[in-house]
């Protein structure tokens, strides 16, 4: 936030003003307040000319200073803190503050203590119990001053600046709410820019009856001796026929409504009249004629007219309601076009609502207009979701698509609650991934195991049929030996025959022989498993991981060794034959 130096009232205040969304006006901007509505700050917005205030309202302005400032070391041993007034802003934002303090952690409002405070607040009021419209203040002054804290007091004083009652509360900070002001100032910035001020203010709207007849006077004796009757009648008749039934305006509806009392009264007086001569005379034709037919006309028009005018009213606010509609539905559709194949949700605005109870065509106009408004808000802020989720469904589910079939549907899903879905099922199908293939690497380990476990058994039964002719049968590990043999150096080996039989005789001596040395004095590489599973020498000792020989058992590997390898030699020549 930065501050600025501004004197209340003074033309560089009001340019500040002009040129910002003010933390006052937001409750106007809102369609929340009960001082302004948000027509009315558009056209002052626009025109950049207020309301002139009169003395009542200067008057109540200046004791709300008043207490303000009265108030202001009583806030300050709450908070246990300094207060200053301030006006700051952050970027097209603006807030004048009541007390702010030196770390801008707390902020001070003050409103005149009124009937409605003084019914809510109390020990155990919270700041979320207080009226909308503060509210929206105090989080529009937060957002600009980044404050955690409100400190809410109402205060009065009588006029020696003595306090009468004291009330307060705190209030914080409410992310929804800041962000319906956000939306609505963004919205507001556009209807501002596209606003058309009318050409002149409308005139209050007053009645017009048609011209006043004049004094219908009647004498009679058994017979009309003077009357204006005729004259009477021409000027009645002329008048109740020029009462205009075309009603479009607040003008025609009030002119109208007046006109129905007017033609009742002139019943009325036709019908007196008519008693009148009735009791001077019982048979005077013409006269009753006259009389009748005027009265007839008056209650014929009076009839219509009345009719014409509930059924025009009627009809003059369906007109504003669908036209409200259709200035909605035109804002939600390239939304929706945009969005494609997803689209918003239906926004739900009532507008019938908004204007029930309203009289006048301005104030429905009115209530039309910020109904319109909050449902531009709230498509807006559909989309910006919407937008929001499928950037994070780009980046995140690549490769994934297929497990949001219900994507349209999630769309809609705050953005916190979307990303969780997202990287839910996305975890799902990896860890069922891993699971299955961690089952088929076990089942493959398993299969592996079984061949070869079957291959040691058929090895031993091979070697068992071949020991009883002194020759060793042929074996995977011995071919795995053969291809080991194929990349060590050769040597001329020169042993004799050890017969099967003598296979590891029984010695004494310790097991010092190291694999590693036999295979070093061999000249070529042999595995422990080749000398156990194939020679049948096995290990007489371990070190850790180091197999130990004697060396006793040297002669038994060599002649084994030879006799391998011979019988290898005879074994594929016989199959190349």
């Amino acid at each position: 936030m930065r501050l600025v130096q501004l004197v209340q009232g003074s033309p560089e205040w009001h340019a500040h003003r002009r040129n910002h969304f003010n933390a006052s006006d937001a409750s106007a901007m809102m369609g929340v307040s009960p001082y302004k509505t948000r027509a009315e700050l558009l056209r002052e917005m626009a025109a950049g000319v207020t309301a002139d205030v009169d003395s009542a309202v200067q008057r109540r302005f200046d004791d709300g200073h008043r207490f303000e400032a009265l108030a202001r070391p009583m806030a300050e041993v709450i908070i246990d803190d300094t207060l200053y007034p301030a006006v700051g802003i952050d970027g097209k934002f603006s807030a004048s503050f009541d007390g702010i303090t030196l770390g801008n952690e707390t902020i001070y409002e003050h409103k005149t203590l009124n009937a409605e405070l003084a019914a809510i607040m109390g020990p155990n009021t919270r700041g979320a119990d207080l009226p909308l419209h503060y509210r929206v203040q105090m989080e529009h002054q937060m957002m600009v001053s980044g404050a955690t804290a409100a400190l809410f007091v109402a205060s009065k004083w009588d006029a020696d600046g003595k306090l009468i009652a004291l009330k307060h509360c705190y209030y914080s900070a409410d992310p929804e709410l800041r962000a319906q002001i956000i939306a609505g100032w963004a919205q507001f910035e556009k209807d501002l820019a596209a606003y058309v001020p009318p050409s002149a203010p409308a005139p209050e709207v007053s009645g017009r009856a048609p011209e006043t007849l004049p004094a219908l006077r009647i004498e009679v004796t058994g017979a009309v001796t003077a009357s204006n009757l005729a004259e009477f009648k021409a000027t009645a008749l002329d008048a109740i026929r020029s009462v205009n039934r075309e009603l479009r305006t607040d003008q025609d509806f009030a002119d109208a409504e007046k006109a129905v009392k007017w033609c009742a009264e002139v019943e009325s007086r036709l019908k007196a009249a008519k008693e009148h001569a009735l009791s001077q005379t019982a048979d005077i034709d013409a006269l009753f004629k006259a009389l009748d037919d005027i009265s007839a006309e008056a209650r014929a028009v009076r009839l219509d007219l009345d009719k014409l005018v509930k059924r025009r009213k009627d009809e003059v606010r369906e007109q504003a309601v669908m036209a409200a509609r259709r200035a909605l539905d035109a804002h939600i559709t390239p939304l929706n076009a945009e969005l494609a194949p997803f689209h918003l949700q239906p926004v739900q605005v009532d507008f019938a609502a908004a204007i029930k109870g309203l009289r006048s065509i301005a104030s429905m106009q009115d209530a039309l207009d910020t109904a319109l408004a909050s449902g531009k808000i709230h498509a807006d802020a559909q989309a910006r979701v919407i937008r929001g989720n499928l950037a994070t469904f780009k980046a995140k589910a690549s490769g994934f698509e297929a497990l949001f079939a219900d994507l349209h549907m999630l769309v809609h899903k705050a953005a916190d609650d979307f990303a969780a879905v997202v990287d839910a099922r996305i975890a799902r199908r990896q860890a069922d991934e891993a699971a299955r293939e961690a089952k088929r690497q076990a089942e493959e380990a398993e299969r592996i195991a079984m061949a070869e476990a079957a291959a040691r058994e058929q090895e031993a039964a091979r070697m068992a049929a071949a020991a009883s002719q002194h020759v060793a049968a042929p074996s995977p590990t011995a071919v795995q030996s053969a291809q080991v043999f194929e990349h060590q150096p050769q040597r001329n080996v020169v042993a004799a025959h050890i017969p099967a039989q003598h296979v590891r005789q029984a010695a004494n001596d310790p097991a010092t022989l190291k694999l590693g040395a036999i295979c070093e004095r061999l000249g070529f590489t042999v595995t422990d498993a080749f000398l156990s599973d194939v020679l049948h020498v096995a290990p007489a000792a371990t070190d850790k991981a180091a197999k130990l020989y004697r060396e006793s058992d040297w002669p038994v590997i060599c002649a084994q060794i030879v006799a391998h390898v011979a019988a290898m030699g005879e074994l594929y020549r016989k199959e190349a034959a």
